[in-house]
């Protein structure tokens, strides 16, 4: 599923393919990833793109003479990059570039979302202004991650992929990170000391990099796309060994998804004991025999 990572590959791709080109013609399919949008605003998505910007996971295109577009990949959306006339699966809407190349929005399960409107309006979308921190593009700190999700009473995991909270964390990554932190993913956010919150915001830093690192390229491949080879520590690895301490990996449901930790690595610190009455002193046993009552 496309995160922080993989949305910003797709908008480094999308820089390099429209860079020095124009859209000579724009086409949709009538699909609900337009939900409610006309395809014939669509159609009007030409010339050249003056900027292409990312929020979290949204896609913000500025087109020359004011128009502008909105995307998100939802659950298995990408853009590819083909000659005119080669096929491509699911193609949802198609750029047709001046040099004879297509862009392809391409999306099996269409949870994937265009919205065609006015530039100046892009920034100002409800979907966009209610999105958190992009670690990204405005930086994540200790104390900034600390201000961003300390306060929530979830299980720390799905706090981290309040996208309100966090813009572009998701499970995959949220996990990761917690990972690579050694922090467990059920743990309350109100619980973690400043050194903790450091290392998850490092956590998250390192989780991206190698995100970037293994993925990006030509066309991003998805673990649920045949052929994906998983190369993350801890996701999608349950009843596999650990790739630290080769301990098995658990996992558990929170806010309906999955999550995948290490108990080793990952350890859930253990709830001081209720205060309450002194334990009651033992009997004195002199050689295992009981004392004998006194009589009065």
């Amino acid at each position: 599923m496309p995160e922080l990572p993989e949305v910003e590959i797709a908008r480094r791709n999308l820089v390099r393919w429209f860079k020095g080109h124009r859209i000579v013609r724009a086409e949709a399919d009538a699909t609900r990833i337009f939900r409610g949008a006309e395809l014939a605003h669509f159609a009007k998505l030409t010339g050249q793109v003056k900027a292409l910007e990312r929020k979290g996971k949204y896609l913000l295109l500025t087109l020359e003479g004011g128009r502008g577009l909105m995307a998100h990949l939802g659950m298995t959306g990408k853009f590819v990059c083909r000659k005119e006339g080669e096929p491509v699966p699911y193609s949802r809407a198609r750029f047709h570039l001046e040099d004879g190349h297509v862009v392809h929005f391409s999306d099996p399960r269409l949870f994937g979302r265009m919205e065609p409107v006015p530039a100046q309006g892009l920034w100002e979308l409800a979907s966009v202004k209610a999105l958190g921190r992009d670690p990204l593009t405005e930086g994540l700190t200790g104390p900034q991650l600390q201000e961003a999700v300390g306060d929530s009473k979830q299980d720390l995991k799905v706090a981290l992929m309040d996208q309100g909270r966090i813009a572009g964390l998701g499970n995959i990554h949220a996990a990761e990170a917690l990972f690579r932190a050694g922090v467990h993913p059920a743990r309350k956010p109100a619980s973690l000391t400043p050194p903790e919150w450091q290392r998850l915001a490092e956590g998250v830093h390192a989780a991206f990099d190698f995100a970037f690192k293994e993925q990006e390229g030509e066309d991003i491949v998805y673990l649920e796309e045949p052929g994906s080879v998983n190369r993350f520590h801890v996701y999608g690895r349950a009843k596999g060994p650990c790739s630290k301490c080769a301990t098995t990996v658990e996992s558990f449901t929170q806010g309906g998804r999955t999550t995948h930790f290490c108990p080793k690595c990952q350890p859930l610190p253990k709830a001081p004991a209720p205060p309450g009455k002194p334990p009651k002193k033992p009997s004195r046993v002199v050689d295992g025999a009981k004392p004998r009552s006194r009589r009065r």
